[in-house]
Parts: C-alpha cells; structure tokens; sequence
C-alpha cells in the first residue's frame, strides 16, 4: 500500500516553499521574512511544519526564517544512507551556505537539536547563535544511556525497538500512523494533549511518517546512533564532541519530558565556551515549541537579537 504524495506536506502560510541543494541532496524548506538567517531544525515524528507558529513570529520580528526538512522527511530527498551525525550536520552547515548565508542563528528540536549541538562543534563558523529545545549535549545523552539504567536508559526503550527491521517501519505506518499519534501524546505535556492543536499535529505527523521511504529514513537516524555508541564512527564522534561550543546557547527543556529527561539535559552548558543559558519549562513535554508557542517564540526573538 502506497502512502501519501510528499506534495501533501506542502502547507499553505505565511512562508514560501523552495527547494535548495546541499550537500548533495534536495532539502524542502519552507521561509518567511527578511533579515538574519534563523534555521529551524526538526525533530522526530515531525516534519518542517512543527515550527508553523516560529516562522510567522520570528519573520514578524524581522528575521530570514526558515524551517528545513531533514534529509528523509517531508519533501526532501530520502538517500539510502546518509543518516549518520557527520554527513547530517554537514547537511546543516551546507544548506546555511545554499541558502546564501555565511551563518545563522541555529535552532533545533530532538534530533534537530542534536544535529545543531553538532553543526556547532563541526561546523562553528556557520553557527552565529545556537538554541536547543528537548535535546541534551551528545554527550550528556550518551552518558545517561550508559549509566542511568533505570532513568534515560528506560526512556529511550523506544529506540531499541526501531532497531528492528521492517517491523520498526511498519510500526510507523500501519493503521493510518496511529503509532505517531501515539508517541506525540506520551511525549507531550499534559496542557497540550487535549488541545485541537495537538490532533492536528498527531493527523499531520502520521500522514508525514506515511510518505514512501519516510519512516525508514527516520529510522536510520536511530540505527546509526544506537549501533555506533561502540563503533569506531561513533567513537570517534564522541571524541570530537568533546569540543566546546563556540556559539553562545540558549537551552530551552520541559521539565516533563519523558523521552530525554531534563536531568540527562542538565549539565550540557559544561560544553559550551560561551555565554549559556538554561531554562526548565514546568510542566512541559517533549514539545516546547508547539506547547507553549509564544513563549518559545518570544525566547527564540530574545537571544537571536541578543549580539
């Protein structure tokens, strides 16, 4: 059974769609505004729409913004590898130079926030200013998973499971996604889930997950991550990773995260050789920016005009 025609995530708004070539691949991105780049990073179940409420506010305020597809999601090109941090952050730095820029202001959300911790330490000169949402420090992450059995170990069992080939992608698909719907109410915040907003996030990210070769491709990004914690590529990512961020960061967490808990988050400004600013968010899931929307937005104005 075929899914959805990657046309349908082509959401009229306030921003204009185009494609750009980077790195080797066709990324989709979605813009609104002028002024200083701001590049919108994604996350997992979700596709360039999630920052729908950050492009109008950030373009208001008088901001280039503009919220990218990953490689594999949405409308961008879905390669059969490529999904490793290296190669992805390499895609980062690539679309801030496509996009006509020599840096940017870098926001990114779960594994867009990873692929923004990583582009700041690969790629510094493309990154002006950095704010991560829901995403602890790589090596924050891989710390918790290798020593907090019981705490970030237990709530990243999800990712075990998309180990498992086929079954992991017919998991995404089947039933409409309804596993995607599912997983955006156990990672959401309590005020979010019983919101027309959050079912039409859900309706939106299943239909998403269903374009061909989308949920593999998601996946990809969870196989190299797991499989490469004692390989020599992710070995060697580690130890790169041990670089300080040169960007001033903004660290925005929910304090109910929980996929990446806030205390696996906590501690990441120890790499970063900049101006650093925590912040837990009360009551929050996994999802700040759709959760609280213009407190995420206002924050995001905040530090991209700060010099």
């Amino acid at each position: 059974m075929t899914g959805p025609d990657a046309a349908t995530i082509l959401v009229e708004g306030p921003w204009t769609h185009r494609e750009i070539s980077a790195n080797g691949v066709r990324l989709h991105v979605a813009e609104a505004g002028t002024g200083p780049l701001v590049l919108l990073l994604h996350g997992f179940p979700e596709f360039w729409w999630t920052w729908r409420h950050q492009l109008a506010g950030l373009a208001e305020a008088g901001f280039r913004a503009v919220a990218a597809d990953l490689r594999g999601y949405g409308a961008s090109d879905k390669p059969p590898r490529g999904y490793d941090a290296y190669t992805l952050a390499g895609d980062i730095a690539g679309l801030v130079r496509a996009l006509g820029e020599r840096d940017a202001v870098l926001v990114g959300h779960d594994w867009g926030g990873l692929l923004g911790w990583a582009a700041a330490t690969l790629h510094p000169r493309v990154v002006r200013r950095l704010a991560v949402l829901g995403t602890p420090h790589p090596l924050r992450l891989r710390a918790g998973l290798l020593t907090e059995p019981r705490g970030q170990l237990r709530a990243s069992r999800y990712a075990l499971t998309f180990q498992l080939p086929r079954y992991a992608e017919s998991l995404l698909t089947r039933h409409d996604g309804n596993h995607v719907a599912r997983l955006l109410w156990e990672w959401s915040g309590p005020g979010w889930r019983r919101t027309t907003d959050h079912a039409a996030a859900a309706n939106r990210y299943a239909d998403a997950m269903r374009i061909p070769a989308t949920a593999h491709c998601a996946l990809e990004y969870y196989r190299w991550a797991v499989r490469s914690l004692a390989r020599p590529d992710g070995l060697r990512f580690a130890r790169l990773m041990q670089q300080p961020v040169t960007a001033p960061t903004l660290q925005l967490h929910g304090a109910a995260d929980p996929c990446l808990l806030a205390r696996t988050a906590q501690g990441s400004g120890r790499y970063v050789a900049a101006a650093y600013e925590w912040r837990l968010l009360d009551r929050i899931g996994h999802f700040p920016h759709e959760e609280v929307p213009e407190l995420v937005t206002g924050e995001l104005i905040r530090w991209a005009k700060e010099h």
